[in-house]
């Protein structure tokens, strides 16, 4: 038998024992001239509890893509005009991709080197502006309102990512400081204010700080029902955190999920099924008590932009580790890593859209991706 059915035999075993094909993220065509195999190799199940939310017969698809984008961010999707917002924050621009014939064009420019957009529930888009270091929202005829720009007499660092409270209206935002690091995606200056989220007032406009204990507050988003807020932190915490919501404050602050996870070894690059976490052919414990795999390696990425489903699941962008982690992890609602979505690109930020708010949005570096799950999307964007 010569080497090359070896191989083949080798690589259909391993394809079946992993439930996908041999072809990574990477190594996909991504162009859409050639149609992907189904089920889609790169929506993996790393639990069974993910089984109900992906579709056997659809693929993710790259939905845009060009040389001159430098980083995208900040998806939000307005379901009256059936569109995607998101931001290329270099390039200080709001790019808009329409839904009934996949069309995108420049929505805004200059956009103050806008991160994270939202709309509100009377469809306003909320962004937080990197340039000016402050949240704005568009009004009606187009014009700006400033919502935020200054705390304690301070300007804000960077506002980073905003969500808005289907109870109450009031908006709620994270300010890590990225933007003024340096000058490629803002106005690089001092950070005068400790890294914190931030609550805006839907009625006085009051702003107050919800809490600060947390290093590098990115995306956030709540709970279906309101009583939780998740943040990731892309600092030293490279993490998920979890709060409840007691009206207009926060309390119980704790871990909800760790971004550190174990990556498969070899062409077969995803992380570990938990059925391959616990299995002791794989599973090894050194005299420090300290776990590893034989066949994978520890690994630790970031957290970026993030949201719920109806079912309390948090899908979060996940990048900066490399193929094979960055992407989509899902978790379920007791922190669980359940699913993975591998991206050729480090994903930057995600929400839910379309007519049934099932179909996944993600920005990630220089491109769009999207894909239809059997999730429903907890909030309107």
């Amino acid at each position: 038998m010569n080497k090359t059915n070896i191989d083949r035999r080798h690589f259909l075993a391993a394809a079946a024992v992993a439930g996908a094909s041999l072809a990574t993220a990477a190594a996909r065509d991504w162009t859409g001239k050639n149609p992907t195999r189904y089920p889609d190799p790169d929506l993996i199940s790393l639990d069974p509890r993910f089984d109900k939310y992906k579709i056997g017969n659809t693929p993710v698809q790259r939905l845009y893509t060009s040389p001159n984008a430098l980083w995208t961010e900040g998806c939000a999707w307005n379901g009256v005009g059936r569109y995607l917002v998101f931001s290329d924050i270099p390039n200080d621009l709001q790019l808009r991709w329409v839904e009934d014939d996949n069309r995108v064009t420049v929505f805004r420019k200059p956009s103050g080197n806008s991160n994270g957009n939202t709309f509100d529930y009377r469809g306003r888009q909320i962004s937080c502006q990197h340039g000016h270091r402050r949240v704005v929202r568009y009004e009606y005829d187009g014009t700006e309102t400033v919502l935020a720009d200054t705390f304690d007499g301070k300007p804000f660092n960077a506002p980073n990512d905003a969500v808005v409270h289907r109870g109450d209206n009031s908006i709620w935002f994270t300010d890590p400081g990225y933007g003024s690091l340096s000058n490629y995606e803002g106005n690089k200056g001092p950070l005068e204010l400790k890294e914190a989220v931030y609550r805006i007032d839907a009625k006085s406009g009051k702003i107050t700080k919800v809490t600060d204990d947390i290093h590098k507050p990115n995306g956030l988003c709540f709970s279906p029902d309101l009583s939780q807020l998740y943040v990731s932190d892309s600092g030293s915490g490279k993490n998920i955190k979890v709060w409840d919501v007691d009206g207009a404050k926060l309390k119980n602050g704790k871990e909800f999920a760790s971004m550190k996870a174990f990556l498969k070894r070899g062409d077969l690059r995803r992380l570990l099924t938990a059925e391959e976490s616990v299995d002791p052919t794989f599973k090894r414990q050194k005299p420090d008590g300290t776990i590893f795999y034989n066949i994978a390696s520890e690994i630790t990425g970031g957290a970026d932009g993030i949201r719920a489903d109806v079912d309390g699941n948090i899908w979060a962008s996940a990048g900066w580790a490399g193929a094979g982690y960055d992407g989509v992890h899902i978790f379920a609602p007791n922190g669980d890593r359940i699913g993975q979505i591998r991206l050729p690109e480090i994903c930057s930020n995600v929400c839910f859209g379309g007519r049934k708010r099932n179909r996944l949005f993600m920005t990630a570096s220089q491109s769009l991706y999207a894909v239809y799950t059997n999730a429903t999307g907890a909030h309107i964007t």
